[in-house]
């Protein structure tokens, strides 16, 4: 029912066309190859230098952003070094307003960015190139990340690779340290003033937020979001309660998949959310708000609780941070139905048709794969992850961390415009887990750099808890059934499955507020007729398009 781009951090909360940044292009000519596409970022690095041989092609490449966030200051110092050490300027696009009108509005006219966020729609559109055939020739660093999982990237209906995945790719030691997933989120403050509880089921949250909320009565008690794609936090959280991963629209027992719309396990929960509105627990503009002022809401530091994923509302933890409300951020709970089992934290998987894909449009294909590989080198990554050494980070003892002062800025928004490149970096393939010389691709997953950089309020919760890292307040999670997740199934646009399944969103988008908001007298008879207009659906073809992907992945997956 629902599809979600996992883990794709877009920076912002007032998005932004993008006519602005000039930051592109590539390298080397059609002889050259995996040493002559390394170009290293500054002298502090140990990759090497371009060679003699090498020719830079100064070009500006167009890159759409699937998701809306900020531009970066022109004088933003690594895409300055982009330009100077690749040649390459960027021109970015962010989306401004609905994803499916954007993709409608550019498939209609043809009017492609050079690389794009890949999606489902554009990719049967034909608006992109099969990256395979490039990848193998002119691309050594692409070609190693992608090796043990290029068939599961490849799409399914074509078998071609037309986007490549910007997560999901581990090497190396790879540490849980913050939590990005799905959960039922509170405040920190929150949790201090009401003595540290851990709530286990729903009825200990919204007491909770009902306890708080008659204390702080200016304060939104439950928030939630049903916006385009972004409306998994108020369709998903009846099959995390039942102890089921984040598998979209359907639960799956033993490899068969059903939805569960229409299941008590659904009808539980949104009429817990029809009781606490009647208390005046639940923020009335929750369901009728966009992206936008969802997380204008959490950025104000009003909203006590809401079920989400981290990485959906972590612009609105980023600009709290920024303004120094550490206590206005979040916590997660793996909240659960009595006798269900908690699987709420999975292991990464790679998101299937997303990441940035090369256009039709797209003049030279071979600079632009061979722009991207350069940035998969150590040495790129390095910069891109965690700055420059000696300014944004230093090493000792062949350990990298930051000093205060480092950290202060990496939580500043308007620095991380000037001095990071975040928004590109979101879209881009790149390292998890360590590098060659153990240190840990990114900052946040190094174990003693992520203590260390914790706010003196982050470290009070995670004491006051017995634990050390956010991931702690989930069970570990067990290995991804082979199959996992079953949202990333590309239902193909104009079939059956598609027809079904935007029809029982749009089922959803009409009956869940009504119930939601109805007088709990009249919960029952709300409910009966959205249960009622889905069996009057199609929603077995989605089902059928389920489970018939499931299949072909146990089948064409488990050999590898």
């Amino acid at each position: 029912m629902v599809k979600q781009v996992k883990r794709h951090t877009l920076a912002a909360l007032v998005p932004v066309l993008a006519l602005g940044l000039t930051l592109s292009a590539c390298s080397n000519s059609k002889d050259d190859d995996a040493a002559n596409s390394t170009a290293s970022p500054s002298g502090s690095q140990t990759s090497p230098a371009a060679t003699k041989n090498d020719t830079i092609k100064p070009v500006t490449l167009s890159v759409f952003i699937g998701g809306p966030g900020q531009q970066p200051t022109p004088d933003n110092k690594i895409y300055k070094m982009i330009k100077d050490k690749t040649g390459v300027s960027l021109k970015m696009e962010f989306l401004v307003g609905d994803l499916q009108q954007k993709m409608g509005v550019m498939i209609a006219g043809g009017d492609y960015a050079d690389i794009m966020s890949g999606d489902d729609k554009l990719i049967a559109a034909g608006a992109f190139i099969p990256l395979e055939d490039l990848i193998d020739k002119y691309a050594p660093n692409l070609k190693k990340h992608y090796a043990s999982v290029l068939n599961q990237a490849k799409d399914p209906a074509s078998g071609h690779l037309y986007a490549l995945p910007a997560y999901g790719v581990f090497s190396g030691q790879v540490n849980d340290t913050a939590y990005g997933g799905p959960g039922f989120y509170l405040q920190k403050d929150v949790l201090k003033e009401m003595g540290y509880p851990t709530p286990k089921t729903l009825d200990d949250y919204f007491d909770i937020i009902a306890k708080y909320k008659a204390k702080h009565p200016d304060m939104i008690g439950f928030e939630t979001l049903s916006f385009d794609w972004r409306n998994f936090p108020l369709l998903n959280p009846p099959e995390h309660l039942a102890g089921y991963p984040n598998d979209g629209g359907v639960i799956v027992d033993n490899g068969k998949a059903q939805i569960f719309a229409d299941k008590d396990i659904a009808k539980t929960y949104y009429k817990k959310l029809n009781e606490i509105n009647a208390q005046g627990l639940m923020d009335r503009e929750a369901l009728v708000q966009n992206y936008d002022q969802y997380l204008a809401k959490i950025a104000s530091g009003r909203v006590i609780g809401m079920f989400d994923q981290q990485w959906n509302f972590n612009d609105g933890e980023n600009s709290l941070r920024s303004q120094g409300k550490f206590g206005s951020t979040y916590v997660g709970f793996p909240l659960l139905y009595p006798g269900a089992t908690e699987h709420y934290r999975d292991r990464p998987v790679l998101n299937i048709n997303r990441g940035f894909g090369i256009s039709t449009k797209a003049k030279d294909p071979v600079q632009i794969i061979k722009f991207l590989d350069t940035l998969m080198t150590e040495d790129w990554q390095k910069t891109l992850q965690w700055g420059i050494q000696g300014e944004d980070y230093e090493v000792k003892d062949g350990k990298f961390y930051r000093t205060p002062e480092q950290r202060a800025k990496a939580d500043d928004n308007t620095w991380k415009l000037a001095n990071k490149a975040e928004a590109f970096l979101g879209g881009l393939p790149k390292m998890q887990g360590s590098y060659s010389d153990g240190n840990a691709t990114d900052p946040g997953s190094q174990p003693q750099e992520f203590f260390d950089s914790l706010k003196p309020q982050d470290q009070e919760v995670l004491k006051a808890y017995n634990h050390k890292t956010w991931a702690e307040f989930f069970k570990s999670p067990v290995e991804n059934f082979i199959y996992y997740p079953a949202w990333s199934i590309d239902l193909v646009d104009g079939s059956p499955a598609k027809v079904a399944n935007t029809k029982l969103n749009d089922l959803a988008i009409k009956y869940l507020p009504k119930a939601i908001m109805a007088k709990p007298d009249d919960f029952e008879g709300v409910w009966k007729e959205y249960v009622d207009q889905i069996s009057k659906s199609n929603f077995k073809a989605y089902e059928d398009r389920i489970n018939e992907q499931i299949n072909w992945r146990i089948q064409n997956w488990s050999s590898k």
